[in-house]
């Protein structure tokens, strides 16, 4: 926990931690400040929700006004938490008004929430989160969030989308929406470079081998299945802080982010070998219909499925990896066919994974992990 109150840590960072003046940056810490204030002084503020492209300083100011707090607080990542309510909303079945349940229990913790990477694309979520954010609003927690999207663009295009329009108007009312949204990417500013990332060509060595056997340090390795959340999964080798598999191993197999949670508990650092270029041609969209109106489109109720591509699955588990691993600061090397910025540059997931390149890039830095 730190001393310094938001803006003073900005400052400070600005003055003797080499980070770039940034216009942007500055009034969200001022918005965190005034948050700051107003909870230390036992009154109930609005939160905050930073917005804006990737690497412009969102986790850092909330991660700093986090650890500035005298108060109870939790800060998890949006995934993480989401996670926690299912798990707790399971527990609560049978109880009336579970959500209220769950949000008086997280008041009598805590008066302060932070989410990382606020973004929802999942119909479960969506349809919880407007009752959810409402509950823990009546009980006066305070949230502050970071996503790459204003409120009014969550979950845009999401099936049922009128049921998450709640969560919206909950967010808006209930806090500060500040865009972040400076010229530079922070993440890209000089650093000593850690080489976490190979071009491997097929008929080329692959260089993760001996990186395996660098971090290892010597210790026993073993290409046995590991044991993940009651399932079985193949590796190439793994010691008992190092993890080596390929991208088919981790990412075309029916993982889930809780599976990727347990290994970044696991382990201190994974190697992932044999990432294919992962951009593809979209298929063409479907109507999905009903059993009772497929033989003709009927309009009110069709609806339109997004036009995804064979390797989005595969995709998305490779997202939900990155971001565990960087929110946890678990270095990823990588070997992969075609260079960092050629791996992803046409698909239906092309917005999430900028987020993506963008922490890739980051974990070429000494100072990542």
């Amino acid at each position: 926990m730190s001393s310094l109150a938001p803006l003073e840590a900005y400052r400070l960072a600005v003055e003797q931690q080499g980070f770039v003046r940034d216009a942007a940056q500055q009034q969200a810490a001022e918005y965190l400040q005034h948050c700051y204030e107003a909870l230390h002084r036992g009154d109930l503020p609005q939160g905050v929700y930073l917005w804006g492209p990737v690497g412009r300083g969102k986790t850092w100011l909330m991660d700093s006004f986090h650890d500035s707090l005298q108060v109870p607080a939790r800060r998890q990542h949006f995934h993480h938490f989401m996670g926690w309510v299912h798990r707790r909303l399971f527990e609560l079945t049978g109880t009336a008004e579970p959500l209220r349940v769950l949000a008086r229990e997280l008041a009598k913790e805590i008066r302060v929430l932070c989410f990382d990477e606020l973004f929802v694309s999942d119909i479960g979520d969506a349809m919880l989160l407007g009752g959810l954010f409402r509950s823990l609003f009546d009980e006066g927690v305070v949230l502050v969030a970071t996503s790459n999207q204003p409120p009014e663009q969550l979950y845009a295009g999401g099936h049922n989308r009128e049921r998450f329009l709640p969560a919206i108007e909950a967010l808006q009312q209930h806090m500060r929406v500040v865009e972040v949204n400076g010229e530079q990417d922070h993440r890209q500013h000089p650093g000593k470079l850690r080489q976490r990332y190979w071009i491997r060509q097929a008929d080329e060595q692959s260089a993760l081998p001996a990186v395996f056997a660098s971090l290892s340090e010597g210790a026993p390795a073993s290409s046995e299945p590991l044991a993940i959340n009651h399932r079985m999964i193949s590796v190439r080798c793994h010691s008992t802080t190092i993890l080596y598999c390929s991208f088919e191993q981790l990412c075309e197999q029916p993982l889930s982010a809780q599976d990727f949670i347990l290994l970044c508990d696991r382990f201190k650092a994974i190697l992932l070998g044999d990432v294919p270029p992962l951009s593809a041609e979209q298929q063409p969209a479907k109507i999905a219909r009903g059993t009772e109106d497929a033989a003709e489109r009927v309009v009110a109720g069709d609806r339109q499925l997004p036009a995804l591509s064979v390797h989005d699955n595969a995709v998305r588990r490779f997202i939900a990896l990155v971001d565990e691993c960087y929110d946890r600061r678990v270095p990823l090397y990588l070997e992969a066919s075609v260079a960092l910025d050629e791996l992803y540059t046409e698909g239906y997931l092309g917005f999430a994974f900028r987020r993506t390149l963008s922490r890739l890039q980051e974990m070429q830095l000494e100072r990542f992990g």
